[in-house]
């Protein structure tokens, strides 16, 4: 966190310079005697904003000392009758402060301004600061004022305001309307002291001491405690993020289902990394929900069990390899044939041109064997070294792990990093010029971004192409919590061209053979109800299975509290329609703190 300092006051600057714009030119260059919710005003930019405040009076809530945001926040405990204008602010000091803490009244001078996390590009909101400031403690051991409680009531269903067309989108200028939007709700308590009650966790603890709630746990909930992501309008309001304003060693270890029973409470804040956020100083105590690790079961002799699998960069240097081998052999039931996803070379991030991954593959292998499971054949492509996107110098790629007991890999003329794969006839069936073969690596679509796998298998005589993927990441979207309301999802463009190739791929081989089997899996990096995804179901071409579960299942991953489907198994219309298919998303680390990847694996079962 320290690294970000320098970040941090940089984007402070621009945004206080970029905030200014919205000062009326007659307003005095000073302000004297200005309370706290005069400062933060109805909207989301301060009134105040570049100007110099004097005195400002509260009563301190929270002092952070640590990380690139250090200072503490004040709240007057002599709030004013409207609801829009919080009485809680934020007093960025750039370092530890000193001679303050909590319960202390203090009076506050510096200058307003609107920090932006994540710099102006994010899209994020602003939070609105007291900086450069000098500060006087006028008595200590005050009361501190009664926090406000987060609760199903008071958050309201929609989520957000649509944004001001004339602004690009932005809500920035709108007024608080905290009954109606849960956005406006949360900017409306701003830097106050909030608590929540009896809160189920639907994100994870991660290693940076955070973790989601939701104050709604009717709110889209699955079986297991989770909130699931079903669309883009259901963003799940009752959401909410939790940090620790304490020692990082006294924050909870905690699962999707887990409870923060009692009250939870603290200043609520908003950073890059998932928007508002209760930074607690008290914790509830943590009651386990129970939560256990999914086991698939095993596939009949007569059916094909193909799996995918994001293995989250995994190299020969990591220590989760007879983990990753347990959750393939006890949880999957050791699948006939394995997508793997970030699979990373030999000698992982170091840069020295190498892309072979023979070792990280090999090493895998045998730990699946020492864990019971069968020992797989493999096959896979090395890429260009740098040219596929994911950690500079790791060379992530897609390989097949294969079952030879149960299945054959037909090799025919092997690709390399560049060359395509096309479509022929073989005997009057559907087959591949290259087996393993990229797909279409030169096209544009698959810029700095992991080139399809494909492969033919042969499972009781019959063919099934299997095309391994991992599309263009998620990386440089707004978030939810963004300004510019609906966000931009910019990241979707490349995924759209890549979803058009493979499409086109895939009715190339319907159109040599109709009724061939396609599996095309992997990490699509986006929703069933995507366009991505329709785009790759284009005229039937193929269809994504994970929705023949019930949508209360349909989720691979768990980001900022919401459980959505990220890794997805398409089938093309044999198999959808003949293959007597069943589907399951095996859910042992998404959910999990102690997850060793942040991906579910999918599991496929049909017959061919």
């Amino acid at each position: 966190m320290a690294s970000k300092s320098s970040a941090r006051l940089a984007a402070l600057t621009v945004a206080a310079v970029c905030s200014a714009s919205t000062i009326v030119l007659t307003s005095p260059a000073q302000a004297d005697s200005v309370r706290v919710h005069d400062i933060q005003g109805s909207t989301r930019l301060s009134p105040y904003a570049g100007r110099q405040v004097t005195d400002v009076a509260g009563i301190v809530t929270g002092v952070r000392g640590y990380g690139s945001s250090r200072g503490f926040w004040i709240q007057d405990p002599r709030p004013d009758a409207d609801p829009a204008t919080s009485e809680g602010v934020f007093v960025f000091t750039g370092s530890t402060p000193k001679g303050v803490a909590v319960g202390d009244a203090v009076t506050v001078s510096g200058t307003v301004s609107e920090y932006v996390p994540g710099g102006t590009s994010s899209g994020n909101q602003s939070l609105t600061e007291i900086t450069r400031p000098t500060f006087t403690a006028v008595s200590s051991g005050n009361e501190v004022p009664a926090a406000t409680t987060i609760s199903a009531r008071s958050v309201p269903r929609a989520y957000a305001p649509e944004g001001d067309a004339e602004a690009d989108g932005s809500v920035n200028g709108l007024p608080l309307r905290p009954s109606e939007y849960a956005l406006d709700f949360y900017e409306s308590l701003e830097g106050m002291n909030v608590r929540v009650a009896d809160a189920r966790v639907v994100g994870a603890s991660d290693p940076y001491t955070e973790l989601w709630v939701t104050v709604k746990p009717r709110e889209n909930a699955n079986r297991r405690g989770g909130t699931v992501y079903g669309s883009y309008d259901s963003q799940n309001t009752g959401r909410l993020q939790i940090q620790s304003l304490g020692k990082p060693a006294d924050f909870p270890d905690a699962n999707v289902g887990d409870t923060l029973a009692g009250t939870t409470a603290g200043p609520l804040d908003y950073n890059q990394y998932g928007g508002y956020t209760m930074v607690a100083s008290e914790i509830g105590t943590l009651e386990s929900g129970g939560l256990e690790r999914e086991s698939t079961r095993r596939q009949s002799d007569r059916e094909l069990a193909v799996a995918t699998y994001n293995v989250e960069n995994l190299d020969p240097s990591d220590d989760t390899f007879a983990a990753h081998a347990e959750a393939i052999v006890r949880n999957l039931a050791s699948p006939d044939i394995v997508s793997l996803e970030e699979i990373q070379d030999d000698n992982g991030t170091t840069d020295d041109g190498t892309v072979t991954a023979g070792a990280t593959v090999g090493k895998l292998i045998d730990a699946i064997v020492a864990a019971g499971g069968p020992r797989y054949d493999w096959r896979g492509i090395d890429p260009v070294d740098g040219q596929d996107g994911g950690q500079p110098g790791g060379n992530i790629r897609q390989a097949f792990l294969f079952n030879p007991e149960r299945v054959s890999f037909t090799d025919r003329g092997a690709g390399d990093a560049t060359t395509a794969t096309q479509v022929t006839k073989v005997r009057g069936k559907a087959a591949l010029t290259h087996s393993p073969g990229r797909v279409a690596p030169a096209d544009a679509a698959w810029e700095d971004s992991r080139k399809p796998l494909a492969g033919e298998f042969v499972f009781r005589g019959r063919t099934v192409v299997v095309i391994a993927n991992h599309f263009n990441s998620k990386g440089g979207d707004q978030g939810l919590t963004a300004q510019y309301q609906p966000p931009s999802r910019s990241s979707e463009t490349q995924r759209h061209a890549q979803a058009r190739v493979l499409n086109t791929f895939v009715k190339d081989i319907l159109a040599t053979q109709k009724n061939a089997d396609v599996v095309a899996l992997g990490d699509i990096n986006d929703f069933e109800f995507s366009t991505t995804t329709r785009i790759l179901e284009d005229d039937g071409a193929l269809w994504s299975a994970v929705k023949s579960l019930p949508r209360s299942e349909r989720y691979s991953y768990v980001y900022q509290g919401n459980s959505q489907v990220l890794d997805q198994i398409l089938v093309s219309p044999s198999i959808r329609w003949g293959g007597r298919l069943s589907y399951d998303s095996v859910h042992v680390n998404a959910e999990f703190h102690d997850q060793i990847s942040d991906h579910d694996p999918q599991v496929l079962r049909f017959r061919p």
